[in-house]
């Protein structure tokens, strides 16, 4: 009985009932289960017979084409993982088949149910379109006639939006260039400004694409420029350079519509883009000089890409109109370039060009004036080896992410997934990390509370159990605990004494020291376990309470069986934003530990915030002061630390730098030093800070700009830990 309700549940229409139907089925130890199992298996196993098809690799044409025509049938199928499985093995096997007739009958079969997918919900469409972006790029004319299909609706969210503009990109050709240039320039008109960048620049991808459509398509740029819009004009202006690269000397006519825009110009990459449009048609542009000049009296302010742009382009005006004011100008510049500045490129650059106009300016214009390669088209971005490795990757997270699975899954691991509603636990292991991963069915635990822990309570030692498999079905449809997470092995280092969290005196007999820290762009918590006791300690485990910042174990906690009189010292790696807790930001971090002879032992520590500040946090000056202006003044939060003296303000910067506080600029303000610096903490929050003091002289002044002021304090907490260290 139990068994013919589990198969009506099968059949039921609700993914999650039939995989939980199936899984049962598969628990109950029966012969005869195995006739209940077979119909259901052949329907929601396909994906899996599909897949090992996939890379069974035929022995000739002939095998080849048997192969695809029994699996053509499926792209019918009404699931989408079923459709995009038989894709993979039709293209693998294609590769096989000579017949160019099959072959194009094989690609008309697969327009259809590809088209079909964009029907569903958006996140299914957006995956169906990650997946078709590398099918075209493989077989364009499987989608050549249903460029339609890829045409915005209003409705549709911007991450759809932004694939289709991809895949239009890619299926673009002489034939449909007109259709689609009307759909970009009603794009450039939305008000999503990310989706009108993108509508914009696909527009002058086009154009170097398709070299008989290239007028059209400035022709369109043009008219969005008309507009006024001043995104949009930047935007033009970008692309419009990047066509003259790939044309030269066939469109310099609408430079002076250009020019007539330049007073709006505020972004880098649109500023970089004009001056060089002036630098390198100087000759034919009458007001060159004065142009440039415009840019130059904001000079030391600009960001590192406008200056270079601009130093080469007041060199190449100096070539070719040698006259007086580009002479003065060049001076400027030059010792802009070389005194003013901070930036080593440009300093490097500025040199070399000063050298070469002093020595021999004809090997300057041989050097600066040279002819450019030609830029060609990027719509198939990706290397062909890439590409091919992707598509046996079709329907799976790399596709998805176009990278190769190695790049995102270094190694396998499993570890103990915890709900929302768990915390730590007396005597529960299920949400401790340990090198003896306990079965992920077990209860949860409750809540840490104010439980008292009797001395003399020991918990019997857990009995080794090999690593578990993890479980592919509950896994795909979340209804397991176990996660799989690419770990490193942790090393056992040595370096700095660590803070005691727990000591022998309170850890009967065992002392545990840790503090977090940061190592090759990953967070760890470093470790130090010392047995002072008779009795060898082992089975060690540890757990996170619910913090500010999710900080969780990534992996076990890697400690041998300490013998008495011994210690170890390792470093737990740790994944962000994993276990978050409510109410305000706070730099307190709960911790449990475990072994298999004592009871848990409950500390606190704090948050580090200067271990969770990212590589990434460098900031261009003129992207910073664009952020400082951009965030209200209520966003900047100042305190001040009288007993902090810095002696040297190179030295503050080379401190800060090994945190990755990151160097902006620096000032004199009467007879203080203020320095301004950069940095980010996890999910992309900058930090914009501003450090006021006089060198030798107790007192730092500290203000910081986020846009989550609320977790200042926290970095404040940080600044003191640093300098007093």
């Amino acid at each position: 009985i139990e068994s013919e309700r589990n198969w009506e549940d099968s059949q039921d229409p609700n993914p999650l009932i039939r995989a939980l139907a199936v899984r049962t089925m598969g628990c109950i130890r029966v012969d005869k289960i195995t006739e209940y199992l077979c119909d259901p298996l052949q329907k929601w196993g396909q994906v899996f017979i599909l897949d090992a098809l996939s890379k069974y690799k035929a022995a000739d044409p002939r095998e080849a084409e048997n192969i695809v025509e029994r699996v053509t049938p499926r792209l019918q199928h009404a699931n989408c993982a079923v459709v995009l499985s038989a894709v993979k093995m039709i293209l693998q096997q294609m590769e096989l088949i000579t017949s160019t007739d099959v072959i194009r009958n094989l690609c008309k079969k697969m327009a259809p149910p590809l088209v079909t997918l964009l029907s569903a919900e958006p996140e299914i469409q957006y995956v169906a379109l990650r997946n078709i972006n590398l099918i075209v790029q493989k077989r364009p004319t499987i989608l050549a006639h249903e460029i339609k299909v890829f045409f915005c609706k209003y409705n549709d969210p911007i991450y759809v939006k932004m694939e289709k503009l991809e895949i239009m990109i890619k299926l673009a050709s002489d034939r449909n260039i007109d259709q689609v240039l009307l759909e970009f320039k009603e794009y450039a008109t939305e008000v999503d400004v990310d989706f009108v960048r993108k509508a914009v620049r696909a527009i002058g991808r086009c154009a170097i694409k398709l070299e008989r459509a290239a007028e059209r398509c400035i022709s369109v740029l043009l008219e969005l420029i008309k507009i006024k819009v001043n995104y949009v004009v930047q935007e033009a202006i970008i692309v419009i350079k990047d066509i003259f690269r790939r044309y030269p000397n066939t469109y310099e006519s609408i430079i002076a519509t250009l020019c007539e825009s330049l007073d709006t110009l505020d972004e880098p990459e649109a500023k970089a883009s004009m001056i060089w449009i002036i630098g390198e048609y100087a000759e034919r542009i009458d007001n060159a000089d004065e142009l440039l000049e415009s840019f130059l009296e904001s000079f030391p302010e600009e960001p590192a890409q406008v200056q270079l742009q601009l130093l080469t382009a007041t060199v190449k005006l100096f070539l070719k109109k040698p006259t007086e004011g580009p002479q003065q100008m060049i001076q400027v510049v030059l010792n802009n370039a070389t005194v003013e500045t901070d930036n080593p490129d440009l300093r490097d650059r500025a040199y070399i060009y000063w050298r070469l106009l002093s020595t021999d300016p004809e090997a300057a214009k041989d050097v600066v004036l040279a002819e450019k390669p030609v830029i060609t088209d990027d719509s198939n971005q990706l290397d062909p080896s890439l590409l091919d490795e992707l598509l046996t990757n079709i329907s799976t997270l790399s596709s998805v992410y176009h990278k190769p699975p190695e790049a995102f899954v270094t190694r396998l691991k499993t570890t103990v997934q915890k709900t929302e509603d768990e915390d730590f636990a007396e005597g529960s292991e299920t949400g401790y990390s340990s090198s003896n991963p306990v079965d992920s069915a077990a209860s949860p635990p409750a809540s840490i509370g104010n439980v008292a822990h009797p001395a003399g309570r020991q918990p019997a030692p857990a009995p080794a159990v090999p690593a578990p498999v993890p479980d592919l079905l509950g896994d795909l449809m979340g209804l397991d605990n176990a996660a799989i997470v690419p770990v490193d092995e942790p090393t056992t280092p040595s370096g700095p004494p660590l803070p005691v969290v727990v000591p022998a005196s309170t850890g009967q007999g065992l002392q545990i020291s840790a503090q977090l820290t940061r190592r090759d762009g990953q967070v760890f918590y470093s470790m130090l376990f010392e047995n002072n006791t008779q009795a060898v300690l082992d089975g060690f485990m540890i757990q996170f309470n619910k913090n500010t910042f999710g900080l969780a174990a990534a992996g076990p906690l890697q400690i041998p069986p300490l013998q008495p009189g011994t210690s170890a010292r390792t470093m737990l790696p740790m994944v962000l934003m994993q276990n978050m807790s409510a109410g305000p930001p706070s730099s307190l971090l709960q911790v449990a530990v475990k072994n298999n002879q004592q009871p848990v032992w409950y500390f606190s520590d704090k948050i580090i915030l200067h271990a969770l500040f990212g590589e990434d946090g460098r900031m261009e000056r003129g992207t910073f002061l664009e952020t400082w202006r951009s965030l209200p003044d209520t966003n900047e939060v100042q305190k001040e630390f009288p007993g902090i003296t810095i002696t040297s303000v190179e030295s503050t910067i080379d401190l800060l730098a090994a945190f990755n506080m990151f160097f902006i600029a620096k000032r004199k303000n009467g007879s203080q030093d203020v320095i301004y610096l950069s940095a980010k903490v996890p999910r992309d929050v900058p930090f914009l800070i501003e450090l006021t003091a006089m060198v030798g002289q107790a007192g730092l002044k500290c203000a910081v700009k986020t846009p989550t002021p609320e977790i200042a304090p926290l970095f404040f907490e940080a600044v003191e830990l640093l300098f007093k260290a």
